[in-house]
C-alpha cells in the first residue's frame, strides 16, 4: 500500500478516477497502484509524481500489509 500516495491525491483534491483519465489508465489499474496490489513500471510512477508535483520516491514509499490474527 502506498499511503503517501492517498494523502497526496487527498491533499491535491485529485480523485482517482480523474488521475486515471489523466494518464489514459483504466481506474481499476489505478486504484490496484494506490492500494498496493500492482506495482507501476518506472514511466508511468514518473508520470504519476509530475501530475501530484511530488517526489517518486516519497509517494511510493510502501507500507507493510499486517496479517490478520
Amino acid at each position: 500500500m502506498y499511503p503517501n500516495l492517498k494523502l497526496q491525491l487527498w491533499r491535491t483534491g485529485i480523485r482517482q478516477n480523474l488521475l486515471a483519465k489523466m494518464l489514459d489508465l483504466d481506474e481499476t489499474v489505478l486504484s490496484k497502484i494506490v492500494n498496493g496490489y500492482r506495482e507501476p513500471n518506472p514511466e508511468l510512477r514518473a508520470k504519476i509524481a509530475t501530475l501530484l508535483q511530488r517526489e517518486e520516491s516519497w509517494l511510493f514509499e510502501p507500507v507493510e500489509r499486517q496479517k490478520p490474527l
